[in-house]
């Protein structure tokens, strides 16, 4: 075999298992916190310990003060935006006043997960758009889009469950990690990129490319996850149910049955893997709700939801 076609098949295959990444075990099957990872509450999470040396790279790329006032400003221009375009719901209208309501009784539990947000200066709005999403910037900004509400008919615990997946994600700065991530697999990229195409003697820096923003997703599904259980955890000790969560993606999956982009390629996982993960943390999360309720889980009442538009 050519050696130099040799070089060229050990450098793909490499790249290849570099995107593949380790295999992972299915919920419920291994459930032990990876190395980057301490286990909170039951939930493994990646620590905010700002000593470790990622936290100090993240510092560097994406310093806490920045992105603070780069979200304040962001979400002041947006509001201001819907306000002129007649978007922004009025804080007298019932719904706005329904996502406030959930937001009061969730806040008091995020510090737990950060205990940062009790300095947040917390906002929550409504804005009029059939896009099915809704948002929590750093610092507590908050904003459901009625296109959300109204396709997906939310209960209370539903809304709950996207606002505490929303909040988890400010809580644990994803934002701020994906970002410094996303610098240092850039950098990489090109670095490594440059380097193998010289040794290699044909241009791999498209591939290497690839595999660096193949990376960032897999740095966000991670981060979906975790948002998942963590927001699971906080709309739980609120009083709201987390079994809402499965009713949650199990409405999505109906409203997105005509076909999804595989995972790999995506930054959120698959429906079915989330419902899952879900379940398989239950044991953790009906306690805690049950225990806000006053009761105990075997005298909980079965989960009522509504359903979605078609």
């Amino acid at each position: 075999m050519n050696p130099i076609f040799k070089r060229r098949t050990a450098v793909l295959l490499a790249l290849c298992a570099a995107v593949a990444g380790p295999v992972r075990a299915a919920p419920g099957q291994d459930d032990r916190p990876r190395q980057d990872q301490v286990v909170q509450d039951g939930i493994a999470v990646k620590p905010l310990d700002r000593n470790r040396i990622g936290s100090v790279w993240r510092d560097i790329a994406a310093p806490e003060e920045a992105i603070n006032e780069q979200s304040a400003q962001q979400y002041l221009a947006l509001i201001g935006k819907a306000k002129q375009e007649g978007a922004l719901v009025p804080a007298s209208d019932p719904q706005v006043q329904r996502l406030r309501a959930i937001a009061r009784r969730i806040i008091p539990n995020t510090i737990r997960w950060n205990p940062a947000a009790q300095q947040w200066k917390w906002q929550v709005n409504l804005l009029k758009s059939g896009e099915v999403n809704a948002f929590c910037m750093p610092g507590g900004r908050i904003a459901f889009y009625t296109g959300i509400i109204d396709k997906l008919r939310l209960t209370d615990d539903e809304i709950a469950a996207v606002m505490g997946h929303e909040i988890a994600h400010a809580l644990r700065e994803h934002g701020r990690d994906r970002q410094s991530k996303a610098t240092a697999t850039g950098l990489v990229s090109q670095l490594g990129g440059a380097a193998l195409s010289s040794w290699l003697g044909v241009d791999v820096r498209g591939v290497a490319n690839t595999v660096g923003q193949l990376a960032v997703l897999k740095f966000s599904r991670d981060e979906e996850r975790e948002a998942d259980l963590v927001g699971l955890d906080i709309a739980a000790r609120s009083g709201y149910d987390p079994r809402a969560g499965i009713a949650l993606w199990n409405k999505m999956a109906a409203l997105n049955e005509s076909g999804a982009p595989i995972e790999l390629l995506s930054t959120h996982p698959g429906g079915s893997e989330r419902i899952e993960q879900i379940e398989s943390h239950m044991n953790l999360l009906l306690p805690l709700y049950a225990r806000s309720k006053g009761t105990t889980v075997d005298r909980l009442p079965p989960y009522r939801g509504n359903v979605a538009q078609r």
